[in-house]
């Protein structure tokens, strides 16, 4: 019986401990594919990301490596339906570079499970 509590009581604190880490975010940021994402690092990182081709970005290795933002200082790589949704953006967009988008949805760690995203057209900073 105790071990049964003791078991218990490590999975209900694994639980809680998980479900901690994951958090509800609205970011504003700029998008980049993860294969050219390793240019969103060091000084003058969100300026190289706003720079970034879309047409990069559509293109068939950097499609394929998925999508992240880069809001807040910060690069957050996309879900699976965060990334078909980027795709989808890219494909529609009158923008050559620095895609802005607005972001919501639950934060994992590095990682957004997008639930709603959408082009801005305001510029950010």
């Amino acid at each position: 019986m105790r071990r049964t509590f003791v078991l218990g009581l490590v999975l209900a604190m694994s639980a809680i401990a998980l479900a901690a880490d994951k958090k509800e975010v609205k970011l504003n940021g700029y998008v980049i594919d993860n294969a050219c994402s390793t240019r969103a690092t060091g000084e003058g990182a969100m300026e190289k990301v706003k720079a970034h081709s879309t047409k990069c970005a559509q293109m068939p290795n950097c499609a394929k490596s998925g999508y992240a933002i880069f809001a807040d200082g910060k690069l957050y790589k996309f879900d699976e339906d965060g990334n078909k949704k980027v795709a989808e953006l890219l494909k529609n967009t009158k923008s050559e570079k620095g895609l802005g988008v607005s972001v919501e949805g639950t934060a994992d760690g590095d990682t957004i499970h997008v639930a709603k995203i959408a082009e801005t057209v305001e510029t950010m900073k």
